[in-house]
């Protein structure tokens, strides 16, 4: 018997220890960087135009995600037949947040862009946790220096406003800033829907710069598979997810709700094909705000998809 009273190591149960992502190893060295995925929060909520709080989406991501730490036997599903995230076959490490500095966009942005430019340089996949939806354009920066990619989109918003009041990278932009750079091929906005962040000339403005655009009705008209012969196959793909695309009755801690959403089997079902249909080489979760949501299950939900993503991107590339 060990110091501990254990014959074969820890217990760890989910409520004991540290809240890495998933427990997975912490690694504060960013020239250290040892993994096919890194988790990186981006806990910067500046950029939003009604209720704050998604500067603590990375720690109430983080927690939640220790429910489902598997050790090292893996996430056994059956319906695939395939136990994903085993830890003989998968590297995944925690990097920790990047600084942010109060009140300052710019420097914030950087230093979310600079986390991200490290877990490249390392040839992982960045998974980052929002944060408002403005940390996708540092996150989009940090890819300048790659090969091209097709944005995928997952929202209740449209995000193409170009500029409002000045202001050009809030959470309304994030979108309209992919879009004009020459690496992103082309975007597909799935589960638009009802008032939206962006006004009409915005959308004629996506179409015109390669966006395709689908609300959640259309999205189920078409299937999940339908909606993936949308995307152009066998290319590389970016995936940013705002937790408001998902119906609020299953993700009410958000600061922009808005009813008619998707519910978690649908993009699962769509991320599974999307890792099918090409190399998803990175990945954003925006705007969960804790506090909005006393159940839990927002946080929940965005940790849960998260790992079962990440398992699949890593199986269907191997």
């Amino acid at each position: 018997m060990s110091e501990h009273g254990y014959e074969s190591g820890r217990l760890n149960l989910p409520f004991v220890g540290l809240c890495s992502f998933g427990k997975f190893p912490y690694q504060p060295d960013w020239n250290n960087i040892e993994a096919d995925f890194a988790i990186l929060g981006a806990p910067f909520d500046f950029g939003t135009q009604f209720r704050a709080g998604a500067r603590f989406g990375p720690r109430g991501i983080r927690e939640a995600s220790t429910l489902f730490s598997f050790g090292h036997t893996g996430a056994y599903d059956h319906e695939d037949d395939v136990t994903y995230l085993e830890a003989d076959k998968i590297r995944i490490v925690d990097i920790g947040d990047a600084d942010i500095v109060h009140t300052d966009t710019i420097k914030s942005h950087a230093n979310i862009e600079a986390g991200v430019r490290s877990v490249l340089r390392a040839g992982a996949v960045p998974i980052v946790l929002g944060g408002d939806h403005s940390v996708n354009i540092p996150c989009i920066n940090a890819f300048r220096d790659e090969a091209p990619f097709h944005l995928v989109q997952i929202d209740a918003h449209l995000d193409f406003v170009d500029e409002r009041h000045g202001v050009k990278y809030g959470h309304g932009n994030p979108m309209r800033r992919a879009a004009e750079k020459a690496y992103v091929t082309g975007l597909s906005q799935i589960g638009i829907r009802n008032v939206s962040s962006t006004a009409r000339d915005g959308y004629e403005d996506a179409r015109r710069m390669g966006s395709d655009i689908q609300s959640v009705r259309q999205f189920r008209t078409l299937g999940p598979e339908g909606m993936l012969a949308r995307i152009p196959a066998g290319e590389r793909y970016y995936v940013t997810i705002d937790i408001d695309g998902f119906d609020p009755s299953i993700a009410a801690g958000t600061g922009t709700p808005s009813h008619g959403g998707f519910l978690y089997y649908e993009i699962l079902e769509f991320l599974d094909g999307l890792t099918k249909r090409g190399d998803v080489i990175g990945v954003d979760l925006v705007e969960v705000a804790p506090d909005y949501d006393l159940s839990g299950s927002t946080t929940t939900l965005a940790a849960q998809l998260l790992l079962n993503f990440i398992g699949r991107i890593k199986h269907n590339r191997s």
